[in-house]
């Protein structure tokens, strides 16, 4: 007997790719289970597994840099209160961070792929489920975007929950509306200048001579931020040509606003108006 569940949850993180960098993703999550009914003539009920499935999933990738630490341009270094990752890129430059342990999900591969991740959610998640439970498939989608669209990281070190983790990320829909038409020229050059993008707040960045870790010897200019959050201390350091630095902080609201302002000064007395997305399916609006 198999259980299905469509859309059981959204996974909003980031991973690491040698020549991309950053790359902000989001995943719609497919389950199906197989196995025996229980004494309720039931393989699970459906609130636990949208309620215990779930839990697993965002406690094991959700909000996470996702992290291919069997690749040879990957370095991991432990420590007592948090992990540091140097990995290099393509180009020879590097991004290292140092963050608190539930900051990453640490893969044994060499490249972060879809189905890497499917087969690790299912081999977690599978221990965790009731006995009658003897297999599971999970799928992991990307939202259906016939109009470009751009991948950010950020992290929100004023948020209560994972959002305060400096390197998460989305993969995420943008429309802009100039006099109540839909600009294609706008939404166009917004998926330009934001692909594969880490997203910072001016507030944030730091010297890197200050940083606790020694950093990489670099040709290019490099971007450097840190901050103190409810849930440790993260720093960041990368190539300043994979960033851009907002007068603001990075939520999906001051994003809405930074681009609608930005295109209002082109677009004079028109007026402008930005759905700014965040992931699937949510987001904010700004009008000018």
């Amino acid at each position: 007997m198999k259980l299905f569940v469509r859309d059981l949850t959204v996974i909003d993180s980031t991973y690491l790719d040698h020549k991309r960098g950053f790359v902000g993703e989001s995943h719609q999550v497919d389950v199906i289970l197989d196995g025996q009914l229980n004494e309720q003539s039931m393989l699970l009920d459906f609130s636990l597994v949208k309620k215990q499935i779930k839990a697993i999933i965002d406690a094991e990738v959700d909000h996470k840099l996702i992290v291919p630490k069997a690749a040879k341009q990957c370095t991991i270094s432990i420590d007592a209160d948090r992990t540091q990752v140097d990995y290099v890129l393509e180009d020879n430059s590097a991004i290292q961070l140092k963050s608190p342990h539930q900051a990453y999900c640490l893969l044994e591969c060499d490249a972060v792929t879809i189905s890497v991740l499917e087969a690790y959610l299912e081999q977690v998640l599978l221990v965790k489920l009731p006995e009658n439970i003897t297999g599971l498939s999970i799928t992991l989608r990307s939202e259906v975007i016939s109009t470009p669209f751009y991948h950010y990281t950020h992290g929100l070190k004023k948020h209560d929950g994972n959002c305060q983790r400096i390197a998460h990320g989305h993969r995420s829909k943008i429309d802009i509306y100039i006099n109540d038409q839909y600009s294609e020229l706008w939404v166009e050059k917004w998926a330009q200048r934001w692909t594969d993008i880490y997203l910072a707040s001016d507030e944030d960045l730091l010297d890197p001579a200050l940083l606790s870790f020694s950093p990489k010897a670099s040709t290019v200019p490099m971007h450097c931020s840190a901050y103190h959050s409810a849930q440790g201390y993260f720093e960041l350091l990368m190539p300043a040509s994979r960033s851009e630095v907002l007068n603001n902080d990075t939520t999906v609201e001051e994003l809405a606003r930074f681009i609608c302002e930005t295109i209002k000064q082109d677009e004079g007395q028109n007026n402008v108006t930005v759905y700014a997305y965040e992931g699937i399916g949510k987001g904010a609006i700004a009008e000018l």
